[in-house]
């Protein structure tokens, strides 16, 4: 075939493996129209196995995915000699072969994997059984490899840290799709306890290769893929992780709410950290129930795992490092507000806590909240006591902490109805902060502003409506900063979509609003922000 021919030009080649590629779905299905021959297949499928010596990356990795999309139709019923043959050329010496069967097996081991009937997940569960201790062995020597190459700076390291990628992604699939909760074999038992004394010597491995930059990406890569594998542990199989959440929680204080570990973790590798914290404090699997009459051993132990190590002491230091380190305004934060303020205003939302670090934190204060609001919510009242005294407008520090302790107050308003008297706050202490026209504390206004619209519908008065109208119109004006009028026109939607507004309230101010809403339509210029 043309793309196997390593004497034709690489684009030429390139496109001949894609176009067989795109078009095994039309033709190789057994029912499909004009479908190819079984005879052409079998010949086809032992051309694509006879060798894995490509070596452009880019046509390896397209081929690896054309053999992926064969597999899933034909493996192993139709084609049971692929796997035995990829783990045949995965035990050779040479280097190539070895990465390039390992980068097919990974995506044929993906695409069983993505099936989802019954039977196949049987075939895909025996297929487990059959490779996770042998890919397990390679994944740690290759790790071992890799470590030992690296605190020598020897040639080779490139090599072992990519192998060990494409092992830990095989691994996870198998882990994931492979096995059922509570019946996991010592094997993956055996692969957690690896990940979590791997992940010490490659944080610190990755701050020692901070000069070399694709290194230092692949290394971050595959620190990521061992978090997920414990993600994908807590959440398919939460029961057979109980074991694991003392050393999981530990393991997550100690990088993220210790100044101490700030020099060795990275944004994403923090995402997610916390969202294994969120998935232990949030699950279901983990509480008990006492309304059922029976309850699973393993949840009733997980609570009491949990709890013990859940302190009120160490969740009032955990909620307290979020407010005050997590929750603060970054300089990144200051100086998109002051380039692109329309993008700072952008909601993240949905999924947006599993890859973003300020929704992840967010997410995660809430969890904490909501199942241990005994113990945070004085801790949370205390901290508005401390901050919403008048501060200085040169005082950006002071200015960033109230910012951030009303975020965390605006966040948790359902779970404060009974706390705050939202009405005495509103008239005493927000509204005066909003007269502060200094250009410092816009932040204040902004965050403030942003705060009425979380408690508008919990605990805002209706005879206070005419005065929360009355302190928005000026914060709509053109002289005020552009973040500022975009929170404050989200606030005003907010309050005219509740349930309990008035439209005979509202009349006197309807037209300054719109007159104030159209002009500020005329300046924005994202359609996000418009609609």
């Amino acid at each position: 075939t043309i793309f196997q021919n390593h004497e034709i030009d690489f684009n030429i080649r390139w496109l001949a493996v894609l176009y067989f590629k795109n078009g095994i779905e039309r033709y190789w299905r057994r029912n499909a129209p004009n479908a190819i021959a079984e005879e052409e297949k079998n010949a086809l499928k032992k051309r694509l196995i006879d060798n894995f010596n490509e070596p452009v990356p880019q046509v390896a990795t397209q081929l690896a995915v054309l053999i992926g999309k064969i597999a899933r139709m034909d493996c192993p019923r139709y084609w049971p000699e692929l796997i035995p043959t990829l783990l045949m050329v995965v035990r050779c010496n040479d280097r190539l072969l070895q990465e390039r069967s390992l980068l097919v097996l990974h995506h044929v081991i993906k695409s069983l994997a993505s099936k989802r009937l019954m039977a196949d997940r049987k075939l895909f569960e025996e297929v487990a059984d059959n490779l996770f201790s042998y890919v397990l062995n390679l994944w740690n020597t290759h790790m071992e490899t890799f470590l030992q190459l690296a605190s020598k700076y020897e040639d080779g390291v490139l090599e072992s840290l990519d192998k060990s990628i494409l092992g830990l992604k095989v691994l996870r699939k198998l882990v994931c799709f492979g096995f059922k909760d509570q019946q996991l074999p010592t094997d993956v038992i055996v692969f957690i306890n690896m990940i979590f004394s791997r992940l010490d010597p490659f944080l610190e491995c990755r701050r020692n290769l901070w000069g070399n930059q694709q290194m230092v990406e692949k290394c971050e890569k595959l620190i990521l893929l061992m978090t997920k594998v414990l993600i994908d542990m807590l959440e398919v199989h939460p029961l057979s992780f109980v074991q694991f959440i003392p050393t999981t929680l530990q393991f997550v204080a100690r990088y993220n709410f210790v100044d101490i570990g700030e020099s060795l973790h990275f944004p994403h590798f923090t995402v997610n950290c916390l969202n294994m914290l969120k998935i232990i404090v949030h699950t279901d699997s983990y509480k008990v129930d006492t309304r059922k009459e029976k309850v699973n051993p393993a949840s009733v132990e997980a609570h009491k795992l949990k709890m013990e190590t859940l302190t009120p002491s160490t969740l009032t230091e955990v909620c307290c490092y979020l407010i005050n380190r997590y929750f603060l305004l970054s300089p990144e934060d200051l100086q998109t507000w002051e380039s692109d303020p329309e993008s700072f205003c952008q909601d993240e939302g949905g999924d947006s806590y599993k890859f973003s670090l300020k929704p992840c934190t967010e997410v995660l204060f809430l969890s904490l909240f909501k199942n241990f609001h005994s113990t945070l919510a004085p801790v949370l009242l205390d901290m508005v006591q401390n901050v919403q005294g008048p501060c200085g407008v040169d005082d950006m520090a002071a200015i960033l902490r109230k910012d951030a302790v009303y975020n965390a107050v605006g966040l948790a308003s359902f779970d404060l109805f009974d706390d705050i008297d939202f009405d005495q706050w509103f008239t005493s202490h927000l509204i005066p902060e909003l007269q502060n026209k200094h250009t410092n504390y816009r932040i204040i206004r902004r965050r403030v502003i942003w705060l009425v619209s979380q408690w508008v519908g919990v605990k805002l008065s209706v005879s206070l409506r005419a005065t929360l109208y009355e302190t928005i119109l000026p914060l709509l004006q053109e002289k005020e900063d552009l973040v500022v009028r975009l929170e404050a026109a989200n606030t005003l939607r907010t309050a005219v979509d509740d349930f309990e507004f008035n439209t005979e309230q509202f009349l006197p101010y309807l037209s300054p609003s719109f007159s104030l809403l159209f002009q500020l339509l005329r300046e924005i210029k994202e359609c996000d922000t418009k609609v």
